[in-house]
């Protein structure tokens, strides 16, 4: 894919996790666990790279902090569980080790770069270990749903040599 056709694919991407962030997440204290993201995050992982998903994930995050329908703790969340997922992907070709990436990087290591933040809005209320099973539980199922859709796709001939082209330029 040129740089052209993947920053449209990224737009596309945001603007599909921007409309959904109204309608698809779940409050749980101060948190707003929103599966989409995880979902969107796996696809961009797998079909753009580490840096435009990184864009992603980003983009998402700071227009759902704009309008109110997400929280300071989507920021590290999405992006490290984006990055990871882009990079186990790109240097396997693994459909499940995107999905991992995404899991382990928002469930465990994006909930852990959380903590520091909600220590500071929050106080010593803040728990790190409350927001390790609320991430993971987000992330999996976002993920699982985006795995899914990639192996879907990838019976589609055109779908893989897009893919392919885009990997051997990444």
């Amino acid at each position: 894919m040129r740089k052209t056709q993947k920053l449209t694919v990224t737009a596309m991407l945001i603007a599909l996790g921007t409309l959904t962030s109204n309608l698809l997440y779940i409050p749980l204290g101060v948190t707003k666990l929103f599966p989409m993201q995880s979902l969107i995050n796996v696809l961009s992982a797998v079909i753009l790279g580490p840096y435009y998903a990184l864009a992603e994930a980003f983009g998402i995050s700071l227009i759902r902090n704009m309008m109110g329908t997400g929280s300071v703790f989507a920021f590290p969340g999405s992006m490290i569980g984006a990055v990871l997922a882009a990079i186990l992907y790109s240097k396997t070709n693994k459909l499940y080790l995107a999905f991992f990436g995404e899991v382990v990087g928002t469930g465990i290591l994006g909930a852990m770069a959380s903590f520091p933040i909600a220590t500071l809005l929050l106080g010593n209320q803040a728990t790190l270990f409350g927001f390790i099973p609320m991430f993971i539980f987000s992330s999996l199922a976002g993920a699982a749903i985006g795995l899914i859709l990639l192996a879907i796709l990838m019976k589609n001939k055109g779908v893989i040599r897009v893919l392919s082209a885009n990997q051997s330029k990444n």
